[in-house]
């Protein structure tokens, strides 16, 4: 059965300890990590990597100040690392294709081992669609990071060649979203209302307003099933990806629950979603991460030997694609986690950005 080296880590394990556990993965690669500020989970992820001597980190961001500050504090800390901004906006597909032909015309690095697609955006109050059709959560938080990966998959197989087998990775940074709420496969882009889907599309409606979203089967759009959407999506492109990427070539992508952690993703929330999050903090229902325990469930995903492109156990299929608390979960419901949708999100996919990728 699929395992984890070290069954003692939990929700409260630090990124810089599991760096530490794993170093000679991390020695004198190349990491590309998105999500350039030095408030969010992407930073702490870059200071995990940063503490043990890789040779790049590539960080991913559209705000270049922000980067500029990520590196300049990375810099003070581990001065021996090279580090590099890539300028992207996720949400944009020409930008996004524009980072990738950047990357790839660096021929001082000539491969990318590892990549950490850890950026996003959650809890946008109004249906927002980008200049490319689609719902914004979707198409930051799913297209971009598909995109930006697909189109530089020369620089992972190349990496790949030299590498055992599953040890040149893609990590996406999901949430709890695969545990709680089905895939809204006939309306991603939100326009019928919720009671008008078909029944196994539903919402879950308790859990969406425990949120602090008020009638929503009248609704056609909630900031939070927008974020859901996106981050199902995360999981599935990883089982799409493990099925033409793993045995070709020994690259092996994984997804995983960060914890939920006080940063600047949940700033879109209107008050009285503020305050609902509010009363379940105080209640209990969740408890808020550090920033490094947030990152070391991506530390694990990136750098254990013994993870895999995940099996069908229990009838479950693809157990061991799916991360949480530095361990694996099997809490995912299972057509987030089924081969049938990985297929059809990665078909999906390609129609949205109008490109077949063959590798």
């Amino acid at each position: 059965m699929p395992a984890t080296t070290h069954p003692e880590y939990n929700a409260n394990t630090e990124a810089l300890e599991v760096a530490k556990a794993f170093s000679e993965g991390i020695r004198g690669k190349t990491v590309l990590i998105t999500g350039g500020n030095p408030d969010g989970i992407g930073f702490a992820t870059c200071q995990a990597f940063a503490s043990q001597s890789p040779a790049h980190i590539i960080i991913a961001g559209r705000t270049p100040s922000k980067i500029k500050q990520c590196i300049e504090i990375l810099k003070s800390q581990y001065p021996n690392v090279d580090y590099r901004p890539l300028i992207v906006d996720l949400s944009r597909q020409k930008s996004v294709r524009a980072a990738a032909s950047e990357l790839l015309s660096w021929a001082d690095i000539p491969t990318v081992d590892i990549i950490i697609n850890s950026a996003g955006v959650m809890g946008i109050p109004e249906r927002t669609l980008t200049k490319d059709g689609i719902e914004l959560h979707f198409a930051t938080n799913h297209i971009g990071h598909w995109l930006l990966t697909c189109s530089i998959m020369p620089k992972l197989i190349k990496a790949a060649e030299n590498s055992p087998k599953g040890a040149t990775r893609v990590v996406n940074v999901s949430s709890a979203s695969p545990m709680r709420a089905p895939m809204r496969w006939s309306d991603l882009n939100f326009e019928k209302l919720n009671k008008d889907l078909p029944q196994e599309e539903q919402p879950h409606y308790d859990f969406i307003e425990m949120w602090g979203y008020k009638d929503v089967r009248n609704k056609s759009y909630v900031g939070l099933d927008g974020y859901n959407m996106s981050k199902i999506a995360n999981v599935l492109f990883g089982v799409g990806a493990n099925k033409r990427l793993y045995e070709k070539y020994g690259i092996l992508t994984l997804a995983v629950h960060p914890g939920v952690i006080a940063t600047e993703l949940g700033r879109n929330f209107p008050p009285e979603n503020r305050k609902a999050i509010d009363g379940m903090l105080e209640s209990g229902v969740f408890t808020y991460r550090t920033l490094g325990a947030g990152a070391s469930t991506s530390l694990v995903a990136a750098l254990d030997p013994k993870l895999g492109p995940g099996e069908t156990r229990d009838g479950k299929e693809n157990y061991g694609v799916y991360l949480d608390a530095c361990q694996i979960t099997d809490k995912a419901l299972p057509g987030n986690v089924s081969s049938a949708s990985g297929e059809k999100l990665w078909k999906l996919s390609e129609e949205l950005v109008k490109e077949k990728f063959e590798w």
